[in-house]
């Protein structure tokens, strides 16, 4: 997928207002050279509405990418829902500075909606990514099996199989001996 299909040509439609629908795969991000997904299925649905002096954009993305869980590595499908509002105006020069507001100068006849995609894309996926087989206990992995050998053990039982050191007994009546 080409990132030229995110091109809008604004200036050939009429006012009022225009749906445009996508279906991002991973060679959306690849094109990106993100490669934090093994693969995505995201249904992408643009309502434009145009009026005389700017554009409302309203992106609203729903679907799953593929990825690996931070802690067994596993690959799971993480579901991934986003929608994110882009005010269009114009003026003298360009100006993406504001998230919220794209200033396109006047003359302008089309606009690559690609990188506001992208960014709402990435960052509807949880920044710590746990497959969902480990909340339930259904995920069987090597790496649970070993996380859980290597967990350190509840601090009830270690008092209970430890004998009390007889120089820290001395010490405690101190404590005690007022």
């Amino acid at each position: 997928m080409k990132q030229k299909e995110f091109i809008i040509p604004f200036s050939g439609l009429k006012q009022g207002k225009h749906e445009f629908k996508y279906v991002i795969k991973n060679e959306f991000f690849e094109s990106f050279e993100y490669d934090e997904f093994n693969s995505a299925d995201v249904n992408l649905t643009v309502l434009l509405n145009k009026t005389s002096t700017m554009m409302e954009l309203d992106f609203i993305a729903s679907g799953s990418v593929n990825v690996n869980c931070d802690t067994t590595n596993e690959p799971y499908d993480q579901s991934v829902d986003s929608d994110i509002q882009l005010l269009v105006k114009f003026g003298e020069a360009f100006n993406n500075e504001d998230d919220e507001i794209l200033i396109l100068p006047h003359g302008e006849y089309e606009m690559n909606i690609a990188q506001y995609v992208y960014e709402m894309l990435v960052l509807a996926v949880p920044q710590k990514r746990v497959h969902p087989g480990i909340a339930d206990g259904t995920l069987k992995s090597e790496a649970l099996d070993k996380l859980e050998e290597l967990q350190p053990k509840a601090k009830d039982e270690k008092e209970n199989k430890e004998e009390s050191d007889p120089r820290w007994d001395e010490l405690k009546k101190l404590l005690t001996d007022k």
